[in-house]
């Protein structure tokens, strides 16, 4: 096998070279591989908090655990073998808790019929992309308002690493505060200061490195004082329900393929389908825009690079989360801790998805990562991805204030979803109002309109 030497010593096989381009792309394998072990770290959580969201709609804890992680494989393998795109794929926050509680706890429908209304959802998504949707969407979506899109993410990323550290809570009095600086909130300070120091150094590896030394400083608090919250956030404790006393589990597949494709067709349940298309949609194509521009993985128009292949991926796996037992799949944010890393290819998301596969069988070594050893990654992603903020022209207000709208409300409502909704109806409604609807897409017209509707669909 052909291969070659890279400047920091990493050899790249003649394989992977000529698959992913990666000299091409100005990196090396070793830089991708250190690239898709941050993504994992960065985003394993959801293989036990999932289930635990699915188990409060009657899915069983194991068996949801099971389907996380297969799905979470099978999408993020494909991402990156496909779309060659360094972006894992994984079941969607927010979209798990539409399911279990809107759905069958708010709803009563039975979660075999959940899972129906999420084929369904898939299929329209499928239908979109073949006939080249969102390509119609990226280009009626201004330029300026894409960089908002990026700084939104970048500010729900670093929410996302905050509340992990349990670091900003609610607070009763002032809806959210600071927690008080014990042995926890200190740990993720240092860690920190530490994977900043190394990335301010230019330290190989430095955010890898950050998440090993942050786990190392929390093991006192999980394993020698026995405070299990330095290891777990509230409401990710029942992933007790797996055998921890030991290292192996048995996967569960007993959800595969229970799915009520007839009885989600009723017409009571459209708007559920819609809500789950929607977001699906809207959260995978601002997810691509934004890591692309933070990155600057893009085409020759401007344009999210191998965007039809990357949506395709995101449709396709949708479609089989329902027979596979879980809420359907999304591009994951997080995937911006490999990129920061400096993973450029789809050998990145191709990592992530190997790194899935033993978490079948030993899914009780979850706990020796930490939420408060990824959270500081997290938080410098935001910061990396807020660079677009100063190419947004804030004296126009009919763009200016659009942008606000969008990246706040992201972090605001903790929905990727909302913020882009939000952005999309002001844009539309002040280029009106300045008489200057002329610049308005069609396309972006037909967006608001679709963002009106599904404000008004029920939701979680």
């Amino acid at each position: 096998m052909a291969s070659t030497s890279s400047t920091d010593g990493a050899v790249e096989t003649g394989v992977l070279e000529r698959h992913f381009g990666i000299r091409a792309a100005g990196t090396t394998v070793r830089t991708e591989i250190l690239a898709g072990c941050a993504t994992f770290l960065a985003s394993m959580y959801i293989i036990v908090v999932n289930p635990g969201i699915l188990a409060d709609a009657g899915i069983p804890f194991a068996a949801g655990l099971a389907s996380t992680v297969l799905i979470s494989f099978l999408a993020s393998l494909a991402m990156g073998l496909y779309a060659k795109n360094p972006i894992l794929v994984a079941p969607g926050m927010g979209m798990n808790a539409l399911f279990s509680y809107t759905l069958v706890v708010g709803a009563g429908m039975s979660w075999q019929t959940a899972l129906g209304c999420v084929f369904w959802s898939g299929v329209l998504f499928t239908l979109l992309a073949a006939f080249n949707a969102r390509q119609w969407v990226v280009d009626a979506i201004p330029d300026q308002l894409r960089y908002a899109i990026t700084c939104g993410i970048g500010l729900f990323i670093t929410l996302i690493g905050l509340n992990n550290a349990q670091f900003v809570v609610h607070d009763p009095a002032t809806l959210v505060g600071i927690a008080p600086l014990d042995t926890i909130r200190v740990t993720f300070l240092a860690g920190l200061a530490i994977t900043a120091i190394l990335v301010l150094r230019k330290v190989p590896g430095a955010l890898i490195l950050g998440i090993v030394i942050t786990t190392a400083l929390a093991v006192p608090i999980g394993r020698v004082w026995g405070d299990a919250a330095g290891f777990w956030p509230e409401g990710m404790q029942r992933a007790t329900m797996v055998d921890w006393n030991g290292v192996f589990a048995w996967p569960d597949f007993s959800t595969l393929l229970q799915v009520d494709i007839v009885g989600a067709l009723s017409v009571a349940y459209w708007p559920f389908i819609f809500v789950f298309l929607f977001t699906n949609f809207f959260d995978a194509l601002a997810t691509f825009m934004g890591l692309s521009e933070a990155a600057g993985l893009k085409d020759d128009r401007g344009n999210p690079r191998n965007l039809r292949q990357a949506m395709t991926v995101d449709a396709v796996t949708s479609l089989l989360s329902g027979p596979f037992g879980t809420s359907p799949t999304n591009s994951y944010i997080e995937s911006g801790a490999g990129i920061a890393q400096g993973g450029r290819t789809g050998l990145v998301a191709v990592v992530a998805a190997l790194l899935f596969l033993p978490f079948l069988f030993l899914s009780p070594l979850l706990s020796l990562v930490p939420p408060i050893a990824t959270a500081p990654v997290l938080v410098l992603v935001g910061l990396f991805m807020l660079a677009p903020i100063a190419r947004i022209d804030w004296q126009d207000y009919t763009i200016g204030i659009p942008a606000f709208l969008a990246m706040l409300l992201m972090p605001f409502t903790y929905s990727i979803t909302y913020g882009i909704a939000f952005g999309f109806m002001s844009y539309a409604l002040l280029k009106a109002a300045a008489g200057r609807a002329h610049e308005v897409h069609g396309v972006m017209w037909i967006l608001a309109g679709l963002s009106v509707l599904m404000l008004a669909a029920p939701h979680g």
